[in-house]
């Protein structure tokens, strides 16, 4: 019996080392292929001692695709539900208007909501008596004003005049912040920024032609992309900015909308031997 105990014990621990050896041989396998691959990216942690900076610029215009301005509707009266009441009717009538001119529920949104107390200044009328303290005046509550901020975004953008002339009309008492810009900024964005990196890669093979040098890999890359600068609605006086205050408008308003200009600058780094 105990031969046989002994036996089975001893294939017992030959196969428990066997598996050891081969977990082992399986290890050492995988850390030697790591090694191997690692060889590639030797040095890659040494910084560069050799190396030229070159800089590039790059622009690019698009005729914008989105017009985008705020109306607001003001309205005072001497309760809070009658301020609310009498705001709610105008921004329902000027909402109404939009999305019978095709404007997307999505593209009307509200920026801004608010109930403020008006106070009106009353001067006291003191009596005529010598010594007695007289206060000159105090603040007294007139009533409450609401406001309520829509901002609209408008895909056609020849209707942009049309639209804020309507919401005049319908009871708007303030407009402003007309501007147009690109729906997909992102792609004339990367435009520039190509031009800018192409004229600066140029620049560093005519300079590593000129030195007789190799460029041997990039080791640092900057964008200091600049933005866009969009075309502002100006009104009858040139003035930019809030478009119109207390705004009853017949006519559309004229609203050219030119090109957004956008630029970039990138600064690279590169190794040469």
């Amino acid at each position: 019996m105990n031969a046989l105990f002994e036996g089975e014990n001893g294939l017992w621990m030959r196969r428990a080392g066997l598996a050891v050896l081969v977990l082992l041989a399986v290890f050492l396998l995988v850390k030697v292929f790591a090694d191997l691959k690692g060889l590639r990216y030797i040095g890659t942690g040494i910084p560069a001692m050799n190396t030229i900076t070159v800089e590039g610029d790059g622009e690019a215009v698009a005729v914008p695709d989105i017009a985008t301005f705020t109306f607001s509707v003001v309205e005072t009266a001497k309760t809070v539900s009658e301020a609310q009441d009498s705001a709610t009717k105008k921004m329902e009538a000027a909402v109404a208007y939009l999305k019978e001119q095709k404007i997307d529920d999505k593209d009307i949104k509200t920026v801004d909501y608010s109930v403020n107390p008006q106070y009106e200044w009353q001067n006291t009328v003191c009596p005529a008596m010598v010594g007695a303290y007289c206060p000159q005046g105090k603040s007294v509550l007139t009533g409450y004003q609401v406001r309520q901020t829509i901002e609209v975004k408008v895909r056609d953008t020849k209707q942009a005049g049309t639209l804020l002339s309507g919401v005049g009309d319908k009871g708007a008492s303030e407009l402003s912040g007309l501007s147009f810009s690109l729906d997909d900024k992102d792609k004339v964005a990367d435009e520039a920024r190509n031009e800018a990196i192409e004229k600066a890669k140029a620049k560093a093979e005519a300079l590593a032609d000129g030195l007789d040098v190799t460029l041997v890999r990039i080791v640092n890359f900057s964008d200091n992309s600049g933005g866009y600068y969009p075309p502002m609605a100006y009104d009858s006086y040139g003035r930019g900015g809030a478009l119109m205050s207390e705004a009853k408008v017949a006519a559309p308003v004229p609203t050219p909308e030119g090109q957004n200009k956008y630029t970039s600058h990138v600064t690279i780094t590169y190794e040469i031997r």
